[in-house]
């Protein structure tokens, strides 16, 4: 199983959105950056993945699970972009802050901390346990 991370603008797509949709999940849609869509394309049914809300909470507040492998986004008839469809498994008992994850130093070279602004970015094993551990979250 491989981990990644999923931002998104909480005023655009929020946790409680996501958690709405229930076992039917949702597409990770209107991804226009060809770095997070190959990651995207790399992405296998089961792996899991934080759900990151962006712009003032900048924090990890819960768990997501890959449903359906990278497919055509349906909000474009442009063939170039993928997308993954992704459910939401666990809110963080406590929210982990990218302050948090900026002062961990065994954080010091996640891709979060060094380009902040992709939307879509792998988390390696070491990564996921420790932040699983600051947001009192069992690692799935």
């Amino acid at each position: 199983m491989a981990y990644w991370l999923f931002k998104s603008e909480p005023s655009t797509w929020s946790w409680d959105d996501q958690v709405a949709k229930g076992d039917a999940g949702e597409e990770w849609d209107g991804v226009r950056n060809y770095q997070a869509r190959n990651f995207m394309r790399q992405m296998k049914r089961g792996d899991r993945g934080f759900f990151y809300h962006s712009q003032k909470e900048k924090a990890v507040v819960g768990v997501v699970e890959v449903i359906a492998e990278s497919h055509p986004d349906s909000t474009t008839d442009d063939p170039r972009w993928d997308c993954v469809d992704i459910k939401a498994i666990d809110p963080f008992a406590t929210p982990v802050t990218l302050a948090q994850i900026k002062a961990h130093p065994a954080l010091a070279d996640m891709m979060l901390v060094r380009s902040p602004r992709l939307s879509v970015q792998p988390v390696t094993d070491a990564e996921w346990e420790a932040i699983c551990a600051m947001g009192a979250q069992a690692s799935a």
